[in-house]
């Protein structure tokens, strides 16, 4: 168990360092400056377009030594880089890009994740991809630029009201689709590794937007949860016509939906039924098992933003895979991406004068 640090309340002695492709605001610099005035703040501007993987910057060691809070998405010092390094705020979901860097696998620095910035902008690509799938758009577009008129059989045509999502890892993005799923009239499956019997175990204690998500755990009709291959069928088996990948990507859950899972979401009459939507991690699925899944009719169809291999390679089969929808990973943005980011980094630094506990740390054992 980590130790419960001592409150300091001006945060004297520390040093934040900000490594971003954003330039920080002058009004939240300011504002930190009059919550904690012994703060000292850097910040080092990432050049990146905005298209493609962001760089590890490298800096010079004088930057490094005195951080003692660091806010970054993949540019991390070395364990003697930065000696008095305390806490790193990470500005991605899951950390599993980091676990091999020294300063994550060989220290017990506190890291946390930006879990509750994505909730809003993925579960509008969730169901946005969802619902153009089941309302044809991508046909209605293509006939556009085809400038040809072609209602087809209105009679297959269906909404949401009374259908059901399965959301595979109860998460801040999860919670958040099931209250955009709740308000379509969907009824919400939950599945989590560890069982939740009570209210209190279904509670989110990580960081949410105000007003949004389902920080109480009241939204799923049902809750499903366990480590087996049995457990998780008995999930897949509960009559999805939506699953959402939800997890993070961990070796537990690499590989976690192959053709046996497939088989059972299309088990006693419900092939062709689930679409799937993978905003997780692409190895999270079996890439050749999801296909044969698509072309023999087993699901109805899926929508990818994240896939393996990544980046998807010019030609691969994937890319004209039947009743498949691929976007190139980017459901998590937003612009109001680093102003959420900054939340979090401030919820934390209030903690840390506290001497309270982080929100959205990393259980190094679990992997998120």
């Amino acid at each position: 168990m980590p130790v419960k640090p001592e409150a300091n309340k001006t945060l004297r002695g520390h040093k934040l360092l900000v490594v971003a492709p954003w330039k920080v605001p002058d009004d939240f610099v300011a504002g930190l400056a009059a919550k904690f005035p012994d703060l000292e703040v850097v910040s080092h501007v990432e050049t990146w377009t905005g298209g493609g993987d962001l760089p590890r910057v490298s800096l010079p060691a004088e930057t490094w030594k005195d951080v003692t809070v660091l806010l970054t998405f993949t540019s991390l010092p070395t364990p003697a880089e930065a000696p008095k390094l305390q806490y790193v705020q990470v500005m991605t979901a899951g950390v599993n890009h980091l676990v091999d860097t020294p300063i994550y696998k060989d220290t017990d620095i506190a890291f946390c994740t930006a879990n509750g910035v994505h909730g809003p902008q993925i579960s509008e690509w969730v169901i946005g991809t969802y619902l153009a799938f089941e309302h044809r758009f991508p046909q209605y577009l293509q006939q556009q630029r085809e400038a040809r008129w072609d209602r087809g059989n209105l009679l297959t045509l269906d909404d949401a009201e009374g259908k059901t999502v399965g959301i595979l890892g109860y998460g801040s993005i999860g919670r958040q689709t099931a209250r955009v799923a709740t308000a379509m009239g969907m009824k919400v499956h939950a599945y989590t590794l560890h069982p939740r019997p009570t209210p209190e175990s279904r509670r989110d204690h990580g960081w949410t937007p105000a007003g949004l998500g389902d920080p109480e755990g009241v939204l799923p009709a049902r809750w499903f949860s366990g480590p087996t291959t049995a457990d998780l069928h008995a999930f897949l088996a509960s009559g999805l016509d939506l699953l959402v990948l939800a997890t993070p990507l961990t070796e537990a859950t690499r590989h976690l939906l192959t053709r046996a899972e497939f088989e059972v979401l299309a088990a006693d009459g419900r092939a062709g039924r689930t679409f799937v939507s993978n905003i997780a991690r692409g190895p999270v699925v079996h890439t050749a098992d999801l296909m044969a899944a698509l072309e023999g009719g087993l699901i109805r169809g899926a929508a990818l933003d994240v896939t393996d291999p990544e980046p998807l390679p010019d030609g691969h089969p994937l890319w004209t895979a039947k009743n498949v929808i691929i976007t190139p990973h980017i459901s998590g943005a937003s612009l109001k991406y680093f102003s959420r980011i900054l939340a979090i980094l401030e919820c934390n630094l209030q903690r840390l004068a506290d001497g309270a506990e982080l929100v959205n740390r990393v259980d190094r054992r679990r992997g998120y």
